[in-house]
């Protein structure tokens, strides 16, 4: 369950409430707790797989949501300078 509504300071970053889950997440599982590892290498071995994938769908939808106006823009430069 998302604990990224429940009374945190929003840090103005994209995709931070994700984010912040991904990282307690990490900090709490017995990877980081244990077996003494970084919470570096416990994402690289896969430990919070699923957070990792949504915060990467995050960022990856906030590139895109820069790019499409971007693109347009681009294209409508394009297509008005041709007439």
């Amino acid at each position: 369950m998302p604990k990224y509504y429940e009374d945190k300071e929003e840090d103005g970053r994209a995709c931070s409430g994700v984010r912040e889950d991904l990282r307690q997440c990490l900090l709490e599982s017995p990877c980081v707790l244990q077996e003494n590892k970084s919470p570096k290498q416990c994402l690289k071995e896969g430990h919070c797989r699923s957070l990792q994938v949504t915060f990467f769908a995050c960022k990856r939808s906030m590139k895109l949501c820069v790019f499409i106006p971007l693109f347009t823009d681009i294209f409508s430069d394009l297509h008005y300078n041709q007439i």
